[in-house]
């Protein structure tokens, strides 16, 4: 089952799609080949909300870093298998009585072009059959997940065929002769040709395995553990944003006693690099990857919707407030028929006056703390509706993020405190850059 999480929540944490590399998924492609790279981006953009599927692959990941196990296959010989297989065309195929004299003269000056590319192939593929080989009967099965192991157990049984058995006798590919490319070529493209691509892709599991592995002894992450109780709970101990950096951590816990979350702060405190830093983690347990964190103990969410980055839409003639209500439309209507969202908001109803921002604020936020299962992160400017929804709710939960004043320079903390922040310093950062000296003059 998928865990939910749209566009927008896609490009708001930057989960895939950044500039230059500069998105979570850059950060844990550390894949070889391209078919690695196509199934991680797979399990980035498609997170799961069941229990099962996540633990087998936090256990899989785990065994990978712990046997410190390395890639045992040379790269580039992926796209010549890939190529190779991909022409089925009968007119290429090779046979024994093809072996003539004006063949080996051509193949000698260099002008067979198509049975040196076959011959590459066939080449190739032993040299995947044999390196695949080396690799299962050195692995230690013990601790394995029982999906990956199953995995195991087919790659061995299908190099045990009859027809792939001299695989056992060989230590290298080296050089083939016309009529083993031909014998070869045969049996890899027109007989087994479908069951070579299955262990393909099973090999670019391997390699997605053990390239997250790395990324998690890389930077230290840890693995999230998952709280099968019935009660809804996301407890986070030194979690970071994993692209700032020299990024500050935080600790949080959430349960169905506080599962609204009012967050205020000064411009430039740390309210949206907090927001991002809290959902990419929950995204990251649903893929059932390592984490920026010292850990994370979570219920199963069944999605997640942020507004952090909220464009306007002017070629619909939307404007920004219309935008924001378009979306929190959206979160009202998913909100109806799941439980176990996660909801987060940067600074709800910037886009009209104050006085309706307050209203809608109070009037959206209420609303929302009726859904106990959900969990829901909002912040805002407009801290006098923090005062009127302490009298209304028992079930939200105050932070903000300090700002310490050094003479008239304002300082950053970027730790989430308890409270309702108190710090309004506009004036100050307008003066310290002068800017009414400016115009003055």
């Amino acid at each position: 089952m998928a865990f939910r999480a749209d566009n927008q929540t896609i490009n708001d944490l930057k989960i895939i799609g950044g500039n230059k590399g500069n998105d979570i998924f850059s950060l844990y492609n550390r894949t070889r080949t391209r078919g690695g790279t196509k199934i991680l981006k797979e399990m980035f953009l498609y997170p799961r909300s069941h229990a099962e599927e996540i633990t087998n692959r936090v256990n899989t990941i785990k065994y990978f870093k712990n046997k410190d196990l390395k890639f045992p296959f040379q790269a580039g010989i992926f796209d010549t298998i890939e190529s190779y297989l991909s022409n089925t065309d009968e007119r290429t195929r090779l046979s024994a009585h093809q072996d003539t004299l004006k063949r080996k003269f051509n193949n000698l000056i260099g002008a067979d072009v198509d049975f040196r590319q076959i011959n590459k192939g066939v080449v190739s593929t032993l040299e995947f059959f044999i390196e695949m080989n080396k690799f299962i009967s050195s692995v230690n099965t013990e601790g394995l997940t029982t999906e990956f192991n199953k995995d195991i157990r087919e790659i061995k049984e299908y190099l045990e065929k009859p027809e792939l058995r001299f695989i056992k006798t060989l230590k290298k590919a080296g050089k083939i002769n016309f009529t083993k490319t031909a014998k070869y070529d045969q049996l890899f493209r027109f007989t087994i040709r479908n069951d070579i691509k299955k262990l393909l892709y099973k090999a670019y599991h391997l390699d997605v395995y053990i390239a997250v592995a790395e990324v998690a002894e890389v930077h230290n992450f840890s693995f999230a553990e998952i709280d099968s109780g019935e009660s809804n709970i996301l407890e986070m101990k030194g979690v970071y944003h994993p692209l700032v950096p020299n990024a500050v951590s935080n600790d949080i816990t959430i349960t169905e006693e506080n599962n609204m979350v009012f967050l205020t702060g000064a411009n430039m405190a740390g309210k949206s690099t907090f927001m991002k830093t809290f959902s990419i983690a929950v995204y990251l347990c649903h893929v059932g990857f390592p984490i920026p964190a010292e850990s994370i103990r979570f219920s199963i969410q069944s999605g997640m919707f942020t507004t952090i980055n909220l464009a306007d839409n002017l070629n619909l003639g939307f404007s920004h407030f219309y935008a924001e209500v378009s979306r929190v439309k959206k979160v009202a209507e998913s909100l109806k028929d799941n439980e176990r969202l996660i909801v987060v908001f940067d600074e709800l109803f910037r886009g009209t006056n104050v006085k309706d921002a307050y209203d809608a604020t109070v009037a959206v936020m209420d609303a929302f703390a009726n859904k106990h299962k959900c969990i829901f992160i909002i912040s805002t400017h407009i801290i006098e509706a923090g005062e009127e929804l302490k009298k209304m709710r028992d079930n939200i939960m105050f932070v903000y993020l300090p700002t310490v004043m050094e003479g008239k320079v304002p300082k950053y903390t970027y730790k989430i405190t308890e409270g309702i922040t108190e710090d309004r310093h506009g004036m100050i950062i307008i003066n310290n850059e002068k800017i009414l000296d400016i115009l003055k003059n």
